[in-house]
């Protein structure tokens, strides 16, 4: 398995609860690296930039009204197959179907409240990341 860079995203529901510690522990804990990580609260437009590509589905006004809310934690997360295992780490994107011991699963209220957000893709990852982070804000060990 390659080393693979992914973006995960603490939501403002998340950030609200105080689970920063709590998911940061669990992405260590898993064995996966954050090597980069910032508190910051997007504008109308970062969000409407950032789920551009959701732009024509219904759910993209609220997606954007939810996600510039609050604060969110972004982060770059290093690892083996960091990009599934970040996934599997999340959860289904519907907490009612995430499996038990999720993020998801343990902490979102809803499907539209899902508490984090992880690329899905490394080509995703490769537009995602950049999008937040300069690669001298990423600190890779060693």
């Amino acid at each position: 398995m390659a080393t693979e860079l992914t973006l995960g995203i603490i939501k403002p529901d998340g950030v609200q609860k105080v689970l920063i510690g709590e998911i940061v522990s669990r992405i260590q804990k898993a064995g996966l690296r954050v090597i980069g990580l910032r508190l910051t609260h997007l504008s109308q437009q970062e969000a409407e930039a950032f789920y551009a590509v959701h732009k024509a589905r219904p759910f993209y006004g609220d997606l954007v009204s939810f996600m510039i809310r609050g604060p969110v934690a972004v982060l770059a997360i290093e690892g083996e197959n960091a990009i599934a295992r970040w996934r599997e780490l999340m959860g289904a994107t519907d907490p009612a179907k995430a499996a038990p011991g999720t993020i998801r699963k343990d902490f979102a209220s809803n499907i539209e409240e899902n508490t984090v957000h992880g690329s899905d893709s490394p080509a995703t990852a490769a537009v995602e990341v950049p999008f937040f982070f300069r690669t001298t804000e990423l600190h890779r060990q060693g």
